[in-house]
């Protein structure tokens, strides 16, 4: 039989080898995986939490008394649309800007002025619709959700004004 020379196969390394020099990638990979099963697996508000027959965020809020709800809820900030009784005052804000709404009338109890909403920002200065008179004019405000409440509100039973801050 002819001598011939060993066979060798150029370019692959060993599987341990492999996994070695590419470490990193390996991590990366492994990591990546992790993270997108959490996230599939993570809880959804369509599903029950443990320990609440009813896991729709909504519902929970609603069982926990205002005095004890999470601080992340009063921060929230919302947009109220209101009517302000003084339309050429609304039209010399811009969104962006900052005022005090302040609520007056003979329908605030006392006749006196009260603030109801300090540090509003202006998020819209809608335009007039023809015909409107003398009813104000609307303006929209970026507040927390517990002052759109109050602010909707007196808007209802009160004439509204602006101070700009």
């Amino acid at each position: 039989m002819p001598h011939f020379a060993p066979v060798r196969v150029r370019g692959a390394l060993p599987l341990p080898g492999r996994l070695v020099r590419h470490r990193r990638r390996a991590v990366a990979l492994g990591l990546a995986v992790t993270a997108a099963a959490l996230v599939a697996a993570g809880p959804r508000d369509a599903d029950r939490s443990r320990g609440h027959p009813d896991g729709s965020p909504a519902a929970r809020a609603a069982s926990v008394p205002p005095e004890d709800r999470p601080a992340r809820h009063a921060g929230t900030t919302v947009t109220a649309a209101v009517r302000i009784a003084d339309a050429a005052t609304v039209r010399l804000l811009r969104p962006g800007d900052r005022v005090d709404v302040i609520a007056a009338g003979e329908t605030v109890p006392g006749g006196e002025a009260r603030v109801v909403a300090r540090g509003a920002r202006v998020a819209e200065v809608p335009e007039a619709a023809d015909g409107a008179g003398d009813g104000g004019a609307l303006l929209v405000l970026s507040v927390p959700r517990a002052t759109a409440a109050g602010l909707v509100g007196a808007s209802a039973t009160a004439r509204l004004a602006v101070t700009m801050c």
